[in-house]
């Protein structure tokens, strides 16, 4: 992710037996995960990623500097086929759990699209994060400056 010169290994999620997403093991360097039955990063599609903003030893997540993307900065997904795919950021958005917008998220887009998500609204009187925060981009056709 070259705008913060973030590098990350890669697990693979799936769904839990409620129907939601798998959350990512929670120890100090826990890895982005992929959301295996997503698109592949630059697929039609929203692919989609999850990481922790901290880490269990109080570290900052690999996802922890999520919220100081800006519009146009670039990620760059390295694929299994040894290409790379780079998306462009569009925006971020904070939402409470308890309304996150499940269609605008990991709804069908028209081209590939990446979503990087990941726990926002820390609540130090709970310990708890009360809201999520996700990152929207799109892919930068390959050729394109």
């Amino acid at each position: 992710m070259p705008t913060h010169g973030v590098k990350s290994g890669l697990l693979y999620l799936g769904l839990q037996r409620n129907g939601s997403l798998e959350v990512p093991p929670g120890h100090p360097g826990a890895p982005a995960s992929w959301y295996r039955n997503s698109p592949t990063p630059g697929e039609t599609g929203p692919s989609i990623f999850l990481g922790h903003v901290n880490a269990s030893d109080g570290g900052p997540g690999v996802f922890a500097w999520i919220k100081q993307l800006n519009p146009g900065d670039t990620i760059e997904i390295a694929r299994e086929d040894g290409t790379v795919a780079t998306f462009a950021v569009e925006r971020g958005e904070q939402y409470s759990k308890d309304a996150f917008p499940t269609q605008a998220v990991y709804g069908n887009t028209e081209g590939p699209e990446l979503r990087l998500i990941t726990c926002d609204g820390y609540d130090p009187a709970t310990g708890t994060f009360n809201d999520n925060y996700v990152v929207y981009a799109k892919l930068i056709p390959q050729g394109s400056s």
